[in-house]
């Protein structure tokens, strides 16, 4: 989240961060604390970030380090006439507050001319203590001690504030909000941006696009999902009531002005002209676990008919092999993302046969990240991350990348067909076993 942040704010990982990736503290490269304010407002990952005066190994180092920060970027915030108060903030140790004053009070070096005020400050400074990431292992000394004056916290609040408990409406898996934010900020998305969700379901993915300011739209093939219609997902609630959908839960956050629409549609099948472009598409896709993997058939199929819904709405459907969900998905992106955008999806995997060579590839599209969600000891999903670099043509049209050669697809014979179906099975296997 923090590296396609930076790549849309500005900055970079400093040159001298050694990259630990147990560790809390991160050292960032940053041109103005303006860009810096800029990052804050839109992660939900890191929890604060501070201008950095010094950091060391030890005590000593911290302390040599700050006798060499350069005074005149020092003293506009150690005048006579201003209040400051200094935190510390110690990762896996917890110190006495007696302790905490004799470490305060040993950075009495720093030339503070101003007052103390606790209650209302107008500068704050930081002592971080990183003591490691294992609990049972406590080092009495810290690894990496860092001095540095408090500019912004991150946006942790909205995790709480577009709670899925506190929804309008919701269904069987709508996304977790923390993760919904991760997902736009992996897409970079930024205001004035058109964004498209293809699999909406209740478009808890497009409300977090929407607070930052994009238009959202999207396409799902559950008539009774897009128009808030049949059973309820929540607890003690048999039907959903008159007014549960997509449009009321953006209205519900005041973002109504933002959402395009939602269209009943099957992903698999082509229904967005030609140069109808999309600067990023962020999506879940159903796994075929808790949510069904359908698409529109013919009668020449092998096909069930769906019930009737309150509309009398019928549409006659097959399966959607999980396979040709990604190798669509990415077909689609390819196809209908502006130059630069990107596709932010999740991947379901089954950890003890997981390799790289499973994750779906594009020649249009470039893998930025892969991150794992751990869901059991087992199993767990990855959130793709992938950015368009090539103009889509018609030779890209049927390509997947295959042993490091792009082949034509060869639908379900292929050895991601049979990979993602036992995927699907264990996945339901453990879900079923948990439940009971």
């Amino acid at each position: 989240e923090i590296t396609s942040l930076l790549s849309l704010c500005g900055g970079q990982f400093s040159s001298e961060q050694e990259i630990r990736v147990n560790s809390p503290f991160w050292i960032l490269s940053i041109p103005s604390e303006e860009m810096a304010r800029g990052l804050m407002k839109r992660t939900v990952c890191a929890k604060s970030i501070f201008e950095l005066w010094g950091h060391g190994r030890s005590v000593g180092e911290l302390y040599a380090s700050l006798k060499t920060y350069p005074m005149d970027k020092m003293l506009p915030y150690l005048q006579s006439d201003s209040t400051y108060k200094v935190h510390i903030h110690t990762f896996n140790k917890t110190l006495t507050q007696a302790q905490k004053i004799k470490k305060i009070d040993a950075l009495e070096f720093l030339p503070f001319k101003g007052k103390v005020n606790l209650k209302n400050p107008e500068h704050i400074f930081w002592i971080l203590e990183d003591y490691g990431m294992d609990p049972n292992n406590v080092p009495e000394e810290p690894f990496h001690l860092y001095f540095g004056r408090w500019i912004a916290d991150g946006q942790r609040e909205l995790i709480e504030s577009y709670s899925v408990k506190k929804r309008h409406f919701i269904g069987n898996t709508s996304m977790d909000a923390c993760l919904s934010f991760i997902m736009a900020n992996h897409g970079r998305v930024k205001p004035n941006d058109v964004v498209y969700d293809p699999f909406v379901g209740t478009g808890g993915l497009l409300i977090s696009s929407a607070h930052f300011g994009a238009y959202v739209c999207g396409a799902d093939i559950d008539y009774n999902t897009i128009h808030g219609l049949g059973k309820a997902s929540r607890k003690n609630q048999k039907w959903r009531g008159p007014d549960e959908n997509i449009r009321a839960n953006l209205r519900q956050y005041g973002l109504e002005k933002y959402y395009l629409d939602a269209l009943v549609s099957d992903s698999s099948r082509p229904i967005w002209r030609k140069g109808m472009l999309f600067d990023a598409i962020i999506t879940d896709p159903p796994y075929g676990i808790r949510e069904a993997t359908c698409r529109t058939g013919s009668q020449k199929e092998t096909v069930k008919t769906a019930e009737r819904s309150t509309e009398n709405h019928i549409f006659v459907s097959s399966s959607y092999h999980l396979s040709d969900i990604f190798f669509d998905l990415l077909k689609f992106a390819a196809e209908y993302l502006v130059m630069g955008g990107r596709l932010v999806y999740w991947l379901p995997i089954y950890r003890p046969e997981y390799t790289e060579e499973i994750i779906p590839r594009h020649p249009c599209l470039k893998l930025i990240s892969n991150c794992e969600q751990m869901l059991s000891s087992h199993t767990s999903r990855r959130l793709i991350t992938m950015e368009k670099v090539k103009e889509f043509k018609d030779q890209d049209q049927n390509s997947y990348l295959l042993d490091g050669q792009y082949t034509p697809y060869r639908g379900h014979n292929s050895f991601r067909e049979k990979y993602f179906s036992g995927v699907t099975k264990r996945i339901a296997k453990e879900e079923k076993d948990n439940h009971k």
